[in-house]
């Protein structure tokens, strides 16, 4: 008969290895579905972290939430918190470090695999930024990186994480009460998997500080074992795992920061010292944030400025925001469009005129500078606007005085004046249509708005911005964009620019069904222009493309047949056909 204790440690030797496996299979299905689903919707991109969204990945239809047809089920941290419970009581607070750990860091292991595998990233940082990203979509912490530095030559390694609401740490201090040593051992394993299989190296994250143990919020530095040395003798055990598979891709530069020199100069000058925003959505492209940069310090000046570029790139929101954070933000801002309206009438616009002063003058007018008194005006497609108009707008920017028509007598104005044009404006003034030292009056400051296409990481930031705006006025709730459509957006050309974008969810918001965008909700353009990219036909037949853009859209729409069907503008049956014939069954 077997001792007491020799039954004991059967026990629980049986209890650590059915538990560690458990939890193995629980991580392989959960990333297995989620990874899949965005295999099928994203594949091919050159991704940022920061375009994964979870409201384009998951369908929250009430009572099923699914992946695309793949059923999710929420998990309930408490329960986690009492298995942690058991696992400590049961085999000691050491073993429960041991085996969460190890747990955490298969599960950064599987999830950087899979997005490695997925995911055609624009480097090895966007990777390794992947990570805390999904695992803050995931519910499980909020996690924002404060550093992180990655030398692939030398595999230098280091890594700052603040983990804000920590899942784990919360369930500790309720199922085991307060703990003298950190205990975000799950957080640590992810984080050390993850950025180990990035990097093909051995990385290991340390918790620093924990709210389970009194501190204000739990964060981690993770470093390459080299750079370590010797400090992880004493838990290097806990992370111990199998071979690591990966390749490494080049590093690029981070986006700068703001300068604090413009934020202390904002505040001297009374002014907020963070900027109002352009946009609702945040401007990511390097050469929009280039003219933001410029617009900001211009906009604490009184110079005149002139923006140019193609129609629709948002040269009007761009002249209100230098105006919102000036110091006449408090006073009116004024814009018209000198290409909208005949001389006389824009002259009478602009300066205003005197009872009698023509045909129908029956009231003394006062014109738009007045109007704008102390604030700003807005004056859109000055290379419209007629040389008689230029030579009174030439005065009011050098004298900063105006004539109505019919008076005599000047009027002293206080205007900020700043203009725009879609044209070419050194051509206007070789042509002798546009005065030249109008131009140098005008372009004190010069500022040119890049086209959309030039700015692709701004388009998805742009389209999410619109769908929220248009869910509000069209009142649709939980109105999102399928990931269908990210492909369709991010390669069409805009030649409308920003205008055509926001008109296009406008569209497809108001032909939406269930508050979900597809891309046959788009504008028909859009599924003309991927298919003309992705058929390459020259030297290919007719079935050949048609072959070519079946199983395009196909992938596109997870190989929904009937939502397939509705793109290309056939029948299911005629697709059924198609696909008999093309071989794509």
């Amino acid at each position: 008969m077997q001792h007491p204790c020799q039954i004991l440690h059967i026990y629980i030797s049986n209890l650590f290895y059915k538990t560690y496996i458990i939890l193995k299979m629980l991580t392989f299905l959960l990333n297995y579905f989620i990874m899949k689903q965005i295999y099928f919707t994203l594949k091919g991109k050159n991704l940022k972290a920061q375009d994964l969204e979870l409201q384009e990945i998951v369908d929250f239809t009430e009572g099923r939430l699914s992946l695309h047809g793949r059923r999710l089920v929420l998990h309930d941290m408490h329960s986690f918190g009492q298995f942690r419970k058991d696992l400590v009581d049961n085999m000691g607070i050491q073993q429960a470090r041991k085996i969460l750990t190890r747990f955490g860091f298969f599960w950064g292991q599987a999830d950087a695999a899979a997005l490695k595998r997925i995911f055609k990233w624009e480097d090895t940082i966007e990777l390794l930024k992947a990570g805390p990203r999904l695992h803050t979509l995931q519910g499980v912490v909020k996690n924002v990186i404060k550093k992180l530095e990655f030398d692939p030559d030398t595999g230098k390694f280091k890594m700052e994480l603040l983990w804000y609401d920590s899942g784990e740490a919360e369930e500790h201090l309720a199922q085991l009460e307060k703990s003298d040593l950190p205990v975000c051992w799950m957080l640590v394993g992810y984080s050390s998997g993850f950025a180990s299989y990035c990097t093909s190296n051995e990385i290991y994250f340390v918790e620093q500080k924990c709210r389970a143990k009194g501190d204000m919020i739990c964060s981690a530095i993770g470093k390459d074992k080299a750079s370590w040395g010797t400090q992880l003798k004493d838990i290097i055990i806990d992370f111990q795992s199998e071979d690591i598979r990966g390749k490494i891709q080049q590093l690029t530069e981070q986006l700068r920061k703001k300068s604090a020199e413009l934020a202390l100069q904002r505040r001297h000058l009374g002014l907020p010292e963070k900027p109002l925003k352009l946009q609702a959505a945040e401007v990511r492209s390097k050469s929009f944030q280039a003219v933001l940069e410029l617009a900001l310090r211009a906009s604490i000046f009184d110079s005149s400025i002139l923006i140019t570029g193609e129609t629709g790139t948002g040269k009007e929101v761009l002249a209100r925001y230098i105006h919102r954070n000036s110091p006449r933000a408090n006073k009116n801002f004024i814009g018209v469009n000198c290409g909208a309206l005949p001389e006389t009438l824009l002259e009478s616009e602009l300066f205003g005129h005197k009872v009698g002063s023509f045909t129908g003058a029956i009231n003394d007018r006062v014109g738009l500078f007045e109007q704008a008194q102390h604030g700003t005006i807005f004056l859109d497609e000055i290379t419209e606007i007629s040389t008689n108009i230029q030579v009174k707008l030439l005065r009011a920017l050098q004298e900063k005085e105006i004539f109505r028509i019919g008076e005599s007598i000047p009027r002293k104005i206080d205007v900020r004046i700043i203009a725009a044009s879609n044209q070419n404006i050194s051509e206007a003034i070789k042509s002798g249509s546009f005065r030249e030292d109008l131009y140098y009056r005008l372009a004190v400051i010069e500022m040119q708005v890049p086209p959309l296409r030039n700015r692709q990481e701004d388009i998805l930031p742009l389209a999410r911005h619109f769908v929220s705006q248009f869910a509000k006025k069209m009142k649709i709730p939980n109105l999102v964009l399928d990931a269908s459509c990210l492909d369709y957006l991010l390669n069409y050309s805009w030649p409308g620019n920003v205008r055509e974008l926001e008109n296009a969810i406008e569209r497809a918001a108001v032909f939406s069904k269930d508050g979900i965008i597809f891309p046959e909700n788009l504008p028909p353009v859009f599924l003309e222009s991927v298919f003309n990219r992705n058929s390459s036909a020259q030297n290919k037949t007719l079935e050949q493309v048609e072959r070519n853009h079946i199983a395009h859209i196909l992938k596109l729409t997870s190989g929904n047949k009937s939502r397939t069907a509705k793109i290309l503008g056939i029948s299911t049956a005629t697709l059924w056909r198609k696909l008999k014939t093309c071989n794509l069954e």
